[in-house]
C-alpha cells in the first residue's frame, strides 16, 4: 500500500514536471517565432523601449534599438519617436535621455522626439508611452525592442488597447546575451499571462 502511494506520487510529480517543461517549450517557441516573423507597419509614432545605460552611454543593446528607431523614422514608418525608460541603478542619466542624445547626434529633429523618463519596467514603458500617445493624438505605434522582448511587449500593448506593430533587433556581437534573453523571456511571458507581468 505504501509503495503504491509512493509510485502514484512519483508519477504525479513526473507528469507535472513534464507538463511544465512542455509549457516552457511552447512559450519559448512562441517568443522566438513572434520575434522573427513580426513586421512593422506605417504608424503615427515609433516607441523605443529602454535598456541599460552605462553612465551616460547607451549599452550596445539600447544603441541597436535606437538605430532601428532611426531606420524606421527615415523609412517613413512613423512621424515621431517616443523614447521610454527611466534612470536605473548605476545610470548617470535616464535611458530616455540617453536615447534622445543618440537620436539628436544622428540628425533626428528634437521636435520629433518625445521623452518618457519615468518608467522602470516593460509594463510601465508601454503604459506611460500609451499615455503620451493619447496626449498627442497618436492612434498607432511601432514598438521597438530586442526580438526576444517583442512577444511580451505585444501582450502588454494589447491589454492596454494600444494599436501596435513591432520591430526587433538582434545584436549578433553578443550571442550569449541574446540567447539568455530568449531563455529568460519564457518564464517572464508566462508571468505576464498569469499576473500581468512587468
Amino acid at each position: 500500500m505504501f509503495s503504491r502511494g509512493v509510485r502514484r506520487l512519483t508519477q504525479g510529480i513526473t507528469g507535472t514536471v513534464l507538463f511544465l517543461i512542455l509549457a516552457l517549450v511552447f512559450v519559448e517557441a512562441n517568443v522566438i517565432y513572434f520575434g522573427f516573423v513580426t513586421r512593422p507597419e506605417r504608424s503615427d509614432c515609433i516607441i523605443v523601449l529602454g535598456c541599460k545605460v552605462y553612465g551616460t552611454t547607451p549599452s550596445p543593446f539600447l544603441a541597436a534599438r535606437v538605430n532601428e528607431g532611426v531606420r524606421l523614422l527615415n523609412e517613413g514608418l512613423g512621424d515621431y519617436i517616443i523614447v521610454s525608460g527611466g534612470k536605473g541603478p548605476g545610470e548617470g542619466i535616464s535611458e530616455a535621455e540617453s536615447m534622445k542624445n543618440l537620436l539628436v547626434s544622428q540628425g533626428v529633429d528634437p521636435y520629433r522626439i518625445i521623452v518618457e523618463d519615468e518608467s522602470g519596467s516593460t509594463y510601465e514603458n508601454i503604459r506611460n508611452s500609451g499615455a503620451l500617445m493619447a496626449k498627442n493624438g497618436f492612434k498607432s505605434a511601432v514598438i521597438v525592442s530586442n526580438k526576444y522582448h517583442l512577444k511580451r511587449a505585444s501582450l502588454l500593448a494589447e491589454r492596454m488597447n494600444i494599436s501596435a506593430t513591432f520591430s526587433g533587433v538582434l545584436v549578433s556581437r553578443y550571442p550569449t546575451n541574446e540567447a539568455f534573453g530568449f531563455v529568460r523571456e519564457a518564464p517572464a511571458l508566462i508571468k505576464a499571462y498569469i499576473w500581468g507581468g512587468s
